[in-house]
């Protein structure tokens, strides 16, 4: 069946428009939704219970902007407090270098 395109002519429709695939029942979770264990540093800011990736970066995200620490000159900077310090092992990153310091903190 066509459809109607935004200036209103009929469009044939395109290979590329499927319908959304549906996940099986019991299929594994990606590599973001798997929970991990934090580190007990990291555990320090986002809890001990296993968390998955996406909900572990989220959380530090809260924390960083609860606590002001972007640096004002230049948002991607993040500056460590005392309780990010272990997890970046320095005072300053950007928010490039911060999943791969994250990742050495999750298990």
């Amino acid at each position: 069946m066509p459809t109607k395109t935004t200036d209103g002519k009929a469009g044939a429709k395109k290979a590329g428009d499927k319908p959304a695939a549906k996940k099986a029942a019991g299929s594994k979770p990606n590599a973001l939704q798997k929970p991990l264990q934090p580190s007990k540093e990291l555990a320090a800011i986002v809890g001990s219970d296993p968390l998955p990736r996406g909900e572990v970066v989220s959380k530090i995200w809260d924390y960083i902007k609860k606590n002001n620490l972007q640096n004002p000159e230049n948002k991607r900077e993040i500056l460590a407090d005392d309780k990010l310090k272990p997890i970046f092992g320095k005072p300053k990153v950007t928010m490039f270098e911060m999943n791969k310091h994250l990742a050495q903190h999750l298990k």
